[in-house]
């Protein structure tokens, strides 16, 4: 029991000797380290911005979904009750949430107030000499992608010759242009981030290998004594670490930070997003990630410069 204690209490002398001497290297060689620093920060701000997109994003689209709706449009001389017999039938599609029926006289009602500054437009709709708007139902579903079903129902099901118009496939580009955008932020963001972070291992690579070099003494003198293999490469990890650790806090400060700016001016434009919010919901989670992705970029760095330039 005693020499296993005295073995553990050597080991922690080691460690903090090998931790010691890894601050001491990230000292000595402060310049290029910054700028590992600086390019590792750069790719931990893009997985930071793809960290919290994703919530955005699902906010973005929750309330699109909230606004889109699907009006179809009856021919003149389809009768209220057979407009209300249409709307029970697509009241029982699982899909639609809500269907509202809008005779023509509230379509003329609406468009009255819509345009109650507009005296000039009134006028000409008055003029027609009846009402053109034709009656309508609003069908509000639960997904953006299912509005495709319920106007294929329509336009297939037993009402058929009942229906003027749906503008649904009026909707339906503007509808895939934010799904598809929102793609395409996403595809970008990886693309950079997995660019920055080859670049970000390079620099953290040729910084390690300086470090090495300018060892070159201690290294040879530490060999003499008997070191071993793990008390001379362990330096250079730790290196690696203090590189990856300090970018991580960096990035989640940066972020912070913006997401403090910006948090009133992006709830001007959509009041339902709320950076601060989602930033502090999300606060351990992106700092895992940030950290496991910092100290794993340093160590992979270091892992490669001791192996390919430090020949023990």
């Amino acid at each position: 029991m005693r020499s296993a204690a005295v073995l553990y209490c050597n080991m922690l002398v080691s460690l903090k000797r090998i931790i010691k001497a890894g601050w001491k290297n990230f000292c000595r060689n402060i310049t290029p380290n910054l700028a590992t620093i600086f390019i590792m920060v750069m790719v931990l701000i893009f997985i930071a911005s793809l960290f919290l997109l994703n919530p955005i994003s699902k906010i973005l689209i929750s309330d699109l979904q909230k606004k889109i709706d699907v009006s179809v449009y009856f021919k003149e001389e389809a009768l209220p009750d057979e407009i209300l017999k249409v709307k029970s039938e697509i009241v029982k599609i699982p899909e639609v949430k809500e269907v509202e029926y809008i005779s023509r006289e509230q379509a003329l009602e609406k468009f009255i107030e819509r345009h109650s500054d507009d005296p000039v437009l009134i006028e000409s709709v008055t003029e027609v000499g009846y009402n053109p708007f034709l009656a309508s139902l609003n069908i509000k579903a639960y997904q953006a992608s299912q509005y495709e079903q319920v106007a294929k129902f329509l336009e297939t099901g037993p009402f058929k010759d009942l229906v003027d118009k749906i503008d649904y496939y009026q909707r339906k580009p503007v509808i895939e242009k934010v799904f598809s955008l929102t793609q395409a932020i996403n595809k970008t963001g990886i693309f950079l981030a997995t660019i920055l972070g080859v670049i970000a291992i390079l620099i953290a690579f040729s910084t390690i290998r300086i470090a090495i070099y300018n060892s070159g003494k201690e290294i040879s003198i530490m060999r003499l004594v008997g070191a071993s293999n793990w008390f001379i490469r362990g330096p250079f990890l730790i290196q690696g670490i203090i590189i990856g650790f300090s970018a991580a806090v960096v990035t989640l400060l940066i972020t912070f930070a913006v997401c403090l700016v910006l948090d009133s001016r992006v709830a001007v434009i959509a009041p339902d997003i709320k950076l601060l919010t989602i930033f502090a919901s999300n606060f351990w989670k992106l700092f895992l990630v940030q950290l496991a992705t910092g100290i794993g970029l340093g160590v992979v760095s270091s892992l490669i410069a001791i192996r390919k330039y430090l020949k023990i």
